[in-house]
């Protein structure tokens, strides 16, 4: 089974971007699953909160993302860059520095991202490709999933209800979950 670990970028209850990663999950190939991790407990970065051990919620989603095939973020997109909160998440997870090649090192990476907006969030993947790059992750360029005027994507229950939008996710995520696959089997995984 292929292990894909989805975290969402927001903490609103309603948020677009975690109705995305759930909508995800329901389109995910045979033989693969998404696992979505939860950054509502993780606390803003703090060397001496560090210093005192890494935090459970912390704990988990390294854990969560050290034993999967690949990492898939769902990123809204703050004034043309990436939220604070993931990035936050994603620092935290890079503590100690010594754990990065057990988290990060070689583990395929995707991003994708919803926002009201008319551009989706361009920018804010562009924003996330430095840090995937220097944490040494393999970020899938296969596919963009840029998904613009959110309003007009999800029905009042937070399902999709554009069909097209629907199916580029399906081939997105099929997309990433080969490549991951295909990363695993050179790795000898």
């Amino acid at each position: 089974m292929t292990t894909i670990v989805g975290i969402s970028g927001s903490l609103r209850r309603d948020s677009f971007n975690s109705a995305l990663l759930r909508a995800a999950a329901t389109v995910m190939p045979d033989g693969a699953q998404l696992v979505i991790g939860s950054i509502r407990d993780v606390p803003l970065y703090d060397g001496d909160v560090e210093a005192q051990g890494i935090p459970p919620a912390v704990a988990v989603l390294k854990d969560a993302v050290a034993g999967a095939d690949g990492l898939l973020l769902a990123s809204p997109e703050y004034n043309n860059s990436i939220p604070g909160v993931l990035k936050n998440v994603i620092d935290w997870m890079s503590r100690p520095g010594s754990d990065i090649p057990r988290i990060f090192r070689g583990k395929p990476v995707a991003v994708m991202g919803v926002s009201p907006g008319g551009f989706g969030t361009m920018l804010a993947q562009d924003a996330w490709l430095s840090v995937l790059r220097v944490l040494g992750t393999q970020p899938w360029f296969g596919g963009r999933l840029l998904v613009a005027r959110a309003q007009n994507v999800f029905g009042p229950d937070g399902a999709i209800v554009d069909a097209a939008i629907k199916e580029q996710l399906q081939r997105f995520v099929h997309g990433f979950v080969a490549f991951a696959r295909a990363v695993g089997t050179k790795k000898g995984g």
